[in-house]
């Protein structure tokens, strides 16, 4: 009961009720013109069983890819080419041609995947299985699982650096974050951090590590060379999904309870800003130029877009049911 209590908060507070079903028909493909140069947004609709496929640009859906079930994280390889999608419902994996928008795999993975994550040199996809204590590697080549690495109690967050020698994983249930070597698939230690740690996000520098910590309402900094907690920063109610700029001096933070961003100085280690979004965010990601936060606001079906130099929504984009996970990836086709 514990760990799939954490893996409702992680989705959002709302998951304990049922699904809008306007929220399928508001997140329907737009007709208009081709999405403009920039970045394409994904964003994983957990109660329609879709991801769209948002043009910031144009503040519209440009496409909604069926999906398994109950789908919640979502991110894209490296070179934009594919799209990995965690259904939670399925146990599976769905492979995302980016230039097809069509899947063109599906793979068997833990029980219930919450989080994914791709390897900087494109080789790899690692997938934490909330319910059974363990991460999933997946081969891009073969697309299959090549290896099952059990860490701390219901994993939901997850991270590799960009040497690709380390993984992080947020084990909301322990209060935990393992390190794992990944040439070898072993668990190299366990970091305390907050109650309910649901996501992070490696700095820039790889000096530190940001976890958001669902239960003690606050984000950990982890010293990455000490390997120790250094620093505990409170936000708002119940911080899920959280990014960081590119230039390392700002970490935002979707606080599901609050219907809120927080915007947190990495020098100050201080919010500094706090951004009235939709109802109940989850998932963030940050454009790759730093420029745009998008935020997914589970209550609302839509995609808040911030614009980091103001720390004010500039969009609001109706999206499909129940949006979870939302990743980045560029516009140009592969």
């Amino acid at each position: 009961m514990a760990r799939r209590a954490a893996v409702v908060l992680c989705v959002a507070a709302a998951l304990m009720g049922p699904g809008n079903p306007a929220g399928a028909a508001a997140g329907a493909p737009a007709d208009g013109p081709s999405p403009r140069p920039g970045a394409l947004v994904y964003v994983a609709d957990l109660h329609s069983d879709t991801v769209s496929v948002v043009d910031p640009g144009s503040g519209r859906v440009v496409d909604s890819v069926p999906v398994g079930k109950g789908p919640d994280s979502v991110a894209v390889s490296p070179d934009g080419s594919r799209v990995y999608v965690t259904n939670s419902a399925a146990d599976t994996v769905s492979v995302i041609d980016a230039r097809t928008r069509k899947v063109i795999d599906t793979i068997p993975v833990g029980d219930e995947p919450s989080r994914v994550t791709v390897s900087p040199d494109n080789r790899n996809v690692y997938v934490a299985n909330v319910k059974s204590d363990d991460v999933s590697v997946i081969s891009t080549r073969t697309r299959t699982v090549t290896d099952t690495i059990a860490v701390g109690d219901a994993p939901l967050g997850v991270a590799v650096t960009a040497d690709g020698c380390t993984l992080y994983v947020a084990n909301a249930g322990s209060g935990t974050v393992s390190v794992v070597r990944t040439a070898s698939g072993t668990v190299t230690g366990a970091i305390p951090v907050g109650g309910g740690p649901t996501a992070l996000v490696l700095a820039p520098d790889g000096r530190r590590l940001y976890v958001s910590n669902m239960t003690s309402d606050d984000v950990s900094v982890v010293d990455l060379h000490t390997g120790v907690e250094s620093d505990r920063i409170p936000v708002g109610d119940q911080p899920a999904g959280i990014g960081v700029r590119p230039d390392g001096r700002q970490v935002y933070v979707a606080d599901i309870g609050s219907d809120s961003v927080s915007v947190i100085s990495t020098r100050r280690r201080a919010v500094t800003a706090t951004v009235a979004v939709g109802h109940s965010p989850n998932g963030l990601a940050v454009a790759p130029d730093g420029s745009r936060v998008y935020v997914s606001d589970f209550d609302s079906d839509a995609l808040s877009v911030i614009d980091t130099a103001t720390a004010c929504v500039t969009d609001t984009v109706p999206v499909g049911d129940g949006p979870t996970g939302v990743a980045v990836a560029p516009a140009k086709r592969p």
